[in-house]
Order: C-alpha cells, then sequence, then structure tokens
C-alpha cells in the first residue's frame, strides 16, 4: 500500500495544491484535508504537511491564530507518535508557534520565531526569488538522509516572516537541528547578512532531535519537479532541464526528489 499523507489545509493556505501533485508524483496517497477535519479522520494518515500560504492573512504574527487551532493539538500527538510531519513555509511559522521544531521540552513551548526579513541589517519587505541552500546533518531526519553535505540546491522562497530567532538552549543545539543553511552557488555558507531573510545563523530549515518533525523556509515542493527550476539559475539542474527538455522528457524529478523519496522509504 502507498504511504498515506494528508496536507492540511487552513484559512489562507495557497500551496496545497502544488505540494498535493509533488506528493502524488513521489507515489504517496495523498489528500488535502481540512483543518476542521474530525480527529478519527487525522489520525488515519502516515504522515502530514503543513503547506505554504497566508493563514488567517498572517494576522498578529505569521502562524500565530493558526497555531491556536484544535488540529494543532492532534498535530502535537502524532509528532509525539513518531509519525514524520513537515511545514514549508506558512507550515514552518506554524510549526515554530507550537513548539514543535525544534521541540527540546516536552511542554512544546515556542523556543524558535520567525520574524520579519532583514538584508544587510535593514528591513527588506517580501521576498520571492530562487536562492540556494545545503544540507546541514542530513542523517539527523528522515526527509533528508538521502542528502549529502556537498549537494548545493537550488530552490525557491516566498516570505515577509522568514528569519529564524532562537534562544539560547537551541543556540547551544544548532548543530543537531539545523537541517538547511543558506548557500552561494559554490556552496558556501552565506553571511547572516547576505542570506534572503537575515536567518539566524543563516538557517533556511530545521528539526526537532527525533527527526521526525521538520519546518523550512523555502519551497521543495516548487522544486519537486525538472520543468520548475529557471534555465538562468547557475547550477547544474539548469544544464539537467536543458537536456531533458531537448529530448521531451518534461515530467523528471527535480532537485527535491531526495527529500520527497527519503519519506517515501521511511513510511515503506
Amino acid at each position: 500500500m502507498k504511504p498515506k499523507l494528508a496536507i492540511i489545509q487552513l484559512p489562507g493556505s495557497n500551496c496545497e495544491y502544488e505540494t498535493e501533485r509533488a506528493a502524488n508524483f513521489y507515489g504517496f496517497d495523498t489528500e488535502i484535508i481540512r483543518w476542521n477535519v474530525t480527529p478519527e479522520k487525522f489520525k488515519s494518515f502516515d504522515c502530514y504537511i503543513i503547506p505554504g500560504g497566508f493563514s488567517f492573512q498572517d494576522r498578529v504574527r505569521a502562524g500565530a491564530i493558526s497555531a491556536k487551532l484544535p488540529v494543532m493539538g492532534l498535530l502535537v500527538e502524532a509528532a509525539d507518535s513518531g509519525k514524520p510531519l513537515f511545514g514549508i513555509c506558512n507550515g514552518c511559522q506554524i510549526l515554530a508557534e507550537i513548539g514543535l521544531i525544534p521541540g527540546l521540552g516536552q511542554e512544546h513551548k515556542v523556543e524558535v520565531a520567525l520574524t520579519h526579513n532583514t538584508r544587510n541589517n535593514k528591513p527588506y519587505g517580501f521576498i520571492c526569488d530562487w536562492i540556494y541552500v545545503k544540507p546541514i546533518n542530513p542523517k539527523g531526519s528522515v526527509f533528508t538522509k538521502y542528502f549529502d553535505e556537498t549537494d548545493v540546491i537550488p530552490i525557491p522562497v516566498n516570505h515577509a516572516e522568514g528569519r529564524f530567532m532562537l534562544n539560547d538552549e537551541v543556540k547551544k543545539n544548532l548543530d543537531e537541528l539545523t537541517l538547511f543553511e543558506y548557500c552561494s552557488k559554490d556552496g558556501n555558507t552565506l553571511a547572516i547578512e547576505k542570506t534572503p531573510n537575515g536567518s539566524t545563523a543563516s538557517i533556511a530549515g530545521m528539526c526537532n532531535k527525533k527527526g521526525n518533525v521538520m519546518g523550512i523556509m523555502p519551497h521543495p515542493e516548487r522544486a519537486a519537479f525538472l520543468k520548475q527550476v529557471p534555465f538562468w539559475i547557475q547550477n547544474e539542474w539548469a544544464d539537467k532541464k536543458s537536456s531533458a527538455f531537448k529530448e521531451g522528457l518534461v515530467e523528471q524529478p527535480g532537485p527535491w526528489d531526495k527529500l520527497f523519496i527519503a519519506l517515501y522509504d521511511h513510511l515503506k
């Protein structure tokens, strides 16, 4: 049987359908479920994704209102039981608000905040662009175990509040908790002021200690297919796309295939 993956649709989600297409492509039995689904329905899935968007219009701050919904209690139970779940962009912000990333304590308190972008230490506003990230400690998570530390992975970003801010306890555990850092096209970690959002320690994505929960600000579902990669990006994936398109092979796996395949294999 295919692993059953639920994508949680919240008021203001806008990436649920492209996330569904990516998950289906990599073999999952995928369903978009609403935030007010019954507990019985929710618990029938093997893993969960909170997609990107602007849940509740980012009122108060991004993810704050969604984090108070009853369904988040079910999500905490699922994570504590070992089920994989990951949040993308707004989903990442929500996971931080409910304390699942990094989830160092049992109380699920807020230990990480996602706040407004900066660039060169100045307010930057909304960003929508392609950037590069590299894996850090890829064996520490069920989502990243097929990546190598030498990988330089193109990915789009699309947010206004993506800057990771950490408390002192999280900073002590960064080697275990960081999954992706912003980097140059050559794989060099970007100085904080040069990252898309001024993120502490140049963090683009992080996990909990158990490795079954991941939050990432860039959008892997928007780079799940080779056809999504822009020709102009300075990376081997642009060359792969050019070669594939010349041969008429447009539906090919993209730069983030390893994430979806790793999750699928873990569940199988």
